[in-house]
């Protein structure tokens, strides 16, 4: 009964391995480094208040809602600096591949987030990826991955560069998800949204 179950998950899995938004390129490195980056003008705030927005939506979207989930101090603003334009925050939350009534597949995905502004161009920056998988009840005995060597084109598309590896490709695709879905959420912050234009 459990089989039958999970079977509409596992094909609909499959299918993901294989589209072309999780193949060859969908996870950028720069000098070897696993780094996504999302450029963007807000055309109608000054540089203060599209800081204000960038800060805001750091704090209350990204760290409050990881610290409520976890209450740990790992997530956290580490630079802030008005005057550069500049914020810098460690987050860790967690990833949930599969929940169901028998059990429960994520890991902790944590990444160094930066948010720049200079005049009206905002540059975001994602990187020093990492997951904690498999831990147990207490958090720890689990195994730590590195983007750098579970997520890349090499580490988790097959040679022909058709599909995803099973166990690394669903990493690779929350993890895409994820950071389109972060950077989405920056620019849907700015309450009009005509003024904010993809670089």
């Amino acid at each position: 009964m459990v089989a039958l179950l999970c079977l509409p998950l596992c094909l609909m899995a499959n299918k993901k391995d294989r589209d072309p938004k999780y193949l060859l390129g969908a996870v950028p490195e720069v000098e070897g480094i696993v780094t996504f980056q999302k450029n963007f003008t807000v055309s109608d705030k000054n540089e203060q208040q599209i800081f204000d927005v960038l800060y805001a939506y750091i704090n209350n979207s990204l760290i409050s809602n990881a610290i409520h989930d976890q209450r740990q101090p790992y997530t956290r603003i580490i630079s802030n600096e008005r005057e550069n334009g500049s914020i810098v925050a460690r987050i860790e939350e967690y990833m949930i591949f599969q929940k169901t009534f028998f059990s429960l597949d994520r890991t902790r995905f944590r990444y160094l987030l930066s948010a720049t502004v200079k005049g009206q161009k905002v540059s975001l920056v994602l990187t020093q990826i990492s997951y904690y998988y498999n831990e147990d009840m207490d958090g720890k005995n689990g195994v730590l991955y590195k983007a750098e060597e579970w997520i890349t084109d090499k580490e988790a598309v097959n040679k022909a560069g058709t599909k995803l590896y099973p166990r690394s490709g669903k990493f690779r695709r929350f993890t895409v998800d994820r950071v389109e879905e972060i950077f989405n959420g920056f620019m849907d912050s700015f309450s009009t949204k005509k003024g904010v234009i993809e670089d």
